[in-house]
């Protein structure tokens, strides 16, 4: 139990020279079809983040943090140039330049932070505090932070709208949802979901807000889904037993959930709102996350130091990769365009 316990509270280019040739070479710059993206799984029992190549399923990278940091969860820019990511031992937010895999800035924000999620323009990242209440608002181009808005209970999960208009997050402490204007960083409606809610995703569309509500360990959770049109609750479903970790596919037609009790992932129908499979995968499952390509599902598995792979079309794990201690967050990035040199004598 002392094992369960701690799991809850802590719940890139190359550059081609060419030298030495003898005769006239004209060169030209030709895009390639797009880069394989990166997975990168925050490892809080190592004080790592484990880069996971999605082509071949291996970790090829490893960055280090410092020894104070325990790194939660993780958000990718839409273009993947860089990520972000939250340690509540030391209150700050850690840049990583994807195409160096190194710690670029160390970003103070609020008390114990844990969700974290970047608008779509790239300019902000929002981050929530469970510790103080609040939301911190990161200024991307200067990395200070320059707004904090006061939410509810133990925040935790948070979400951005396709439009970049609004933010989601859920307080775990308060039962509620805190909806936020990127605009004036103002909060213009809270809505009533279930007991003890942790994950939130808004879809591709923007048009419905699903959000995981833990409750109880020895009880099935569920999942709420909020209308954005009228902010309320329109459809209720129960999944396994303590649902966290939410996210939804780039065509908006599946959402995953991870159940950490039951040691599994739920699939949920979006257009019906019914679980339509239940795949199992490793021990204490936590966060997840969906490739661009809508083919893969990268799930961490806290207490195996794992990453199940879960094929899309027939919801089967068709990898497993051992990463860092204690894997709590999981991001993928965006396919990004890769160059190469045509050389025409």
């Amino acid at each position: 139990m002392n094992k369960i316990k701690w799991n809850k509270i802590h719940k890139g280019y190359t550059f081609i020279k060419i030298l030495g040739i003898s005769v006239m070479v004209f060169s030209m710059l030709i895009s390639t079809s797009g880069a394989v993206p990166f997975a990168y799984i925050t490892n809080a029992g190592s004080n790592t983040i484990s880069v996971i190549d999605t082509a071949t399923n291996k970790v090829t990278a490893t960055v280090n943090l410092e020894p104070t940091h325990l790194p939660l969860e993780v958000a990718v820019t839409h273009s993947g140039t860089k990520v972000y990511l939250t340690n509540p031992n030391d209150n700050i937010v850690s840049v990583i330049n994807t195409s160096t895999n190194s710690i670029t800035a160390n970003v103070p924000v609020g008390a114990h932070p844990r969700g974290i999620a970047v608008t779509p323009d790239e300019k902000k990242v929002y981050i929530a505090n469970s510790g103080d209440e609040t939301v911190s608002v990161i200024d991307t181009n200067t990395n200070k932070v320059t707004a904090t808005v006061n939410v509810g209970v133990g925040p935790r999960g948070v979400s951005v709208n396709p439009a970049g208009t609004k933010v989601y997050v859920v307080n775990y402490g308060s039962n509620n949802v805190s909806i936020i204007d990127t605009g004036t960083n103002k909060i213009t409606a809270t809505i009533n979901v279930g007991q003890k809610p942790s994950g939130v995703v808004v879809i591709p569309g923007g048009k419905k807000v699903y959000v995981t509500n833990s409750s109880s360990h020895n009880i099935p959770g569920t999942v709420f889904v909020i209308d954005t049109n009228t902010n309320e609750v329109i459809s209720t479903m129960e999944v396994g037993n303590d649902p966290e970790g939410i996210a939804v596919d780039p065509d908006g037609t599946k959402v995953f959930v991870t159940n950490f009790f039951s040691q599994n992932v739920s699939v949920i129908d979006t257009a019906t709102n019914k679980v339509t499979s239940t795949v199992k995968v490793g021990i204490y499952p936590l966060g997840v996350a969906v490739d661009p390509n809508g083919k893969k599902v990268y799930v961490t598995n806290l207490w195996s130091n794992d990453v199940s792979v879960i094929d899309m079309d027939t919801n089967a794990v068709t990898a497993i990769v051992p990463v860092g201690k204690r894997p709590v967050g999981v991001a993928v990035t965006q396919n990004k365009k890769m160059y190469k040199w045509r050389f025409v004598l």
